[in-house]
């Protein structure tokens, strides 16, 4: 990592770590406070606005940037803790991949993970009602069924997600 890189985390972490307590907020509304008291020694005059609004701005914009690369080594920990969980435990192995895969086959694995569990809701009614052995290889049926059509949808939008990948660029 380059020490620009370095020196860039280590500001972000201690700007995010330090902007989100509460001294900080106090030291904010403090100066939103001694901005609005001195607003009649400066009769509310356009610089006065343009004080708080330039500052405010300012601020904004270059914290966007310092939340945003936060984010994105927060989130990238966290892929990767659940890529481990994912692959130490009898979890299929197919879902490590899953972040690479568009909104619309995300949707439709959700979907299916959505049928799956009313059905193993309505199956868990049922089984109290009814001979537990008769319902558990329904139960292992149906849900196998469900298991495969999510294995389905994650291999066709793999493959999907590869050949998007694989096309030479459009030259313009």
């Amino acid at each position: 990592m380059s020490k620009l890189s370095q020196a860039f985390r280590g500001f972000a972490e201690a700007t995010a770590r330090y902007s989100g307590k509460p001294g900080a907020f106090l030291i904010a509304a403090a100066i939103v406070v001694v901005w609005g008291l001195s607003g009649p020694m400066f009769h509310f005059g356009d610089t006065w606005q343009l004080v708080i609004n330039t500052g405010t701005t300012i601020i904004t914009f270059l914290m966007v940037f310092l939340i945003q690369n936060s984010q994105n080594r927060d989130s990238a920990a966290l892929q990767i803790k659940l890529d481990e969980l994912i692959r130490a435990t009898q979890a299929r192995n197919t879902l490590i991949d899953l972040d690479d895969l568009d909104e619309d086959a995300l949707d439709r694995i959700r979907e299916d993970y959505r049928k799956l569990a009313h059905r193993k809701e309505e199956e868990a009614q049922h089984s109290r009602q009814a001979s537990r052995r008769a319902r558990s290889e329904e139960e292992s049926d149906e849900a196998c069924e469900e298991v495969k059509e999510i294995d389905r949808e994650l291999a066709q939008a793999s493959a999907d997600h590869r050949g998007a990948g694989s096309k030479p660029a459009a030259n313009g």
